[in-house]
Parts: structure tokens; sequence; C-alpha cells
């Protein structure tokens, strides 16, 4: 698969890394994030937050899952700490998405652990403005691709527990059900928009604007902690008064400084989208989730973007 461009750091020296993580990680604690009690019927390693809420979903009371990336913690250039590196060596799968993150990459290498890699199973889209073989990582924002993942999940965790077959299928075609409402939401709440251009802070959402008939416009690329260029602030600016934008979107867990600057500049206002790269908390929302936020990244679009 083609690199999203995005895992850093040179796979050589991640993998001398690695070699001391791992002989650590035989005396380390288990990892905080791990979402059920008791003994379980698989474990899971999960890399970072979509991926962990569909094993959460539909391994249901089965899996002990270990969040790779604990929560509120922005994944992109995530490290794993030994407890996470151990969490993966003992997983019976690990859910990851190749590319995205070169620590998670070199450990599924280095321990030979069974894993899921989402990018093989789901069609992921060229990086906006990207280089040649540049892949856009956010796939879990078009949740017709999420749905995508979670039936190969359920299929897997059945082979892997065959005595709980029956309800992981059933917790899968539970899960493909509600991301089809969300589906559904987002098609009709998007359908009758007077504004059809989202300015944000990095290209997160392409999924999202290429599924509901939007055009995204990120003042940086697929890393969320890239300075603009002067001459994508630019054309961002002048995008804005030819669209009649009115807002332009930050993220929870980057620095809003530089998006807040060109908003007043733009005479824009600012307002949050969430990439759900992370469960991050919310005072609006008492139990956070992938639909969740989801729901009210819809909210926040349909005001934005002035829909009937």
């Amino acid at each position: 698969m083609a690199t999203t461009g995005l895992a850093r750091g040179a796979l050589v020296a991640a993998g001398l890394t690695l070699a001391a993580l791992l002989a650590l990680a035989g005396c380390s604690a288990a990892p905080a994030g791990t979402t059920s009690t008791g003994k379980a019927d698989l474990s899971v390693a999960a890399a970072f937050y979509p991926l962990q809420f569909v094993a959460e979903r539909v391994g249901g009371t089965h899996v002990a899952i270990a969040a790779l990336a604990p929560p509120g913690v922005e994944p992109h250039d995530l490290e794993l700490s030994p407890s996470a590196v151990r969490a993966v060596r003992d997983a019976n799968v690990v859910l990851y998405l190749s590319g995205f993150q070169a620590s998670v990459d070199e450990a599924v290498k280095t321990t030979g652990v069974h894993a899921i890699d989402a990018g093989a199973l789901v069609s992921l889209m060229p990086a906006p403005n990207g280089t040649a073989g540049t892949l856009d990582p956010h796939f879990w924002l078009d949740p017709t691709r999420l749905a995508t993942f979670a039936r190969a999940v359920g299929e897997d965790f059945s082979q892997l527990d065959p005595t709980h077959a029956d309800e992981y299928g059933a917790n899968a075609a539970a899960l493909v059900a509600d991301l089809a409402k969300l589906d559904a939401s987002y098609a009709a709440g998007l359908a009758t928009c007077k504004r059809h251009t989202i300015l944000t802070s990095h290209d997160a959402f392409g999924y999202l604007a290429a599924r509901y008939g939007l055009t995204q416009v990120g003042l940086s690329g697929l890393d969320p902690e890239a300075e603009p260029s002067p001459a994508k602030i630019r054309e961002a600016r002048a995008i804005a008064i030819s669209s009649g934008a009115t807002t332009v979107f930050i993220e929870a867990l980057v620095d809003p400084s530089v998006v807040e600057a060109f908003a007043s500049d733009a005479h824009l206002t600012v307002a949050t989208l969430d990439p759900v790269e992370s469960l991050v908390k919310s005072n609006l929302v008492a139990n956070p989730s992938y639909i969740t936020a989801m729901e009210q990244n819809l909210f926040v679009l349909r005001t934005a973007l002035a829909c009937d």
C-alpha cells in the first residue's frame, strides 16, 4: 500500500527503539485504555480511536481492548510506550492503518502479530494536493467506509473465536446499521445547504466532503501541526470571499492560534469540527463516542453552511 506520508521517523531508528521497548515490555504494567474487565476471549490492540470504537462495538463483552493512543492524544505522531508495545506483542489481533503511525507499523512488523490493516480493506483516496502515491488516511469520516472495516473486523473476530461468532456477526451488523443511519442523516442534513465550501485547519475532511458533496479547503495538508504557507493563506482567503464562507473550522487537539489569526483577518467565525481521531471529552455530550462526535459535527456543519 502507498504511504500516507504522515508516519514520522526513519524505520531503522524505530526498529532500534522498538527492540529496547520489547525488552522493557515484559515487566510493564498493562496499558492504560483497556476497555473491558475480567478474562476476555480476545485481546485486541487498537492503534487509534475509530478502530477502537469498532472493536468495542463488534467485540462487546468478549474482548479486552488496549487503546494504543490514549484519549485526548493526537495520534499522528504516536510513540509507543513499553506497555503499549507489550499490548501489541500479546494481542490476538491488532487493528491499525499502515502508513499512518510509524511506531505501530514497526511494532506489527517486528512482533509478527496477527493484524488487520484498514488500508488493505477500505478504498483510500489520494491526499488533497498531495505528492504522487500519498494517500489520505482519514477514511472513518465517511461512515460507509468505516462500515466496510466493521464487517471485516466481525469476520476476523469470528474466525479467531468461533464460539462467539454469532455474537460478533450480530454486533457487526448492528454497527453497520447505525453507520447507515448516520450516513443517511448526513445526506439529508447537508442536501439543502446554501454554502458547500468548508475551510479547515488541515486536510482531514476529504472523505466527508467527497461523500456529501462539499469542497474542503485546508489551510495545511495532512499533518495537523504543519504551518500553512503564505500562499495557502492567500488562496484560502480568496476562496472564503468567493464562496461566501462565514466559518473556519479548528480542531480540539491542535493549537488554534494560526487559524484564529486567519479568521480574524478574513472576518470569519471560528468553530470546532472534530476529525474523530481521538476521543475528545465534550461538555455537550455526556457519553462521547464516534457516533455522537459525528452527530455534533453534522450540527456544526449545518449551522456554518446555512442548511435548511
